[in-house]
């Protein structure tokens, strides 16, 4: 059994129903989380597959508009689990940290949407639980943001020509640079897949 999990966060058709997935800065991001998966079955780490639910808000989060499922081309195998949480991180409202520790999992590897949101606060939640963690990010999905003063109600195109919104690009950075030496490594998804190989160096052998 390997020490290793790769946790898929959130990649589900309710951010696909909102008018500002035209602007998802990864929109490879199913071939991106294949890939990781793939690599991650290959040598025998656990995939664990999280989905955010809002039940009665009404919205594309609400599960009986039937959008809380995995995208199109995303599926788990016999044996990967699926969770539902709450909250923005992956471990306060389910039984994931139970699952890694009956697992003995001590490395996760995260990928998902959003970016800046509930990945990276999945991220810092499961350092502070004493995981070593790795952030890939050009397998998660971040948005243009805007700024507080923008009312709730602006339309996409007025939150891109607002000169304050914060641009995908600059989300990434930030959260990279949030993230890296404090809570995680970030790595890409090539870089993790060549990691992922038997045999390479650092590798954790199946049955480890």
């Amino acid at each position: 059994m390997s020490r290793a999990a790769l946790v898929v966060i959130d990649v589900q058709e309710s951010f696909r129903q909102r008018p500002n997935w035209a602007c998802a800065s990864q929109p490879a991001i199913v071939d991106q989380v294949n890939r990781l998966v793939d690599a991650g079955r290959r040598r025998g780490d656990l995939v664990v597959w999280v989905l955010h639910a809002e039940p009665g808000s009404g919205d594309v989060f609400d599960p009986a508009h039937g959008h809380v499922r995995l995208i199109d081309g995303l599926a788990p195998v016999a044996g990967e689990p699926t969770l539902v949480k709450t909250a923005h991180n992956a471990f306060t409202t389910t039984n994931l940290q139970q699952l890694l520790t009956l697992s003995g999992i001590r490395e996760i590897t995260v990928c998902g949407i959003r970016t800046e949101q509930c990945v990276e606060t999945t991220t810092r939640v499961g350092a502070d639980l004493g995981y070593e963690m790795t952030f890939v990010t050009d397998a998660t999905v971040t948005f243009p943001i805007p700024h507080r003063d923008l009312p709730a109600d602006a339309s996409l195109a007025e939150i891109l020509a607002d000169p304050r919104t914060l641009s995908t690009d600059d989300v990434i950075a930030r959260t990279e640079y949030a993230l890296a030496g404090r809570f995680a490594t970030v790595r890409t998804v090539a870089e993790v897949v060549r990691q992922l190989q038997p045999g390479a160096p650092g590798a954790v052998p199946v049955g480890a």
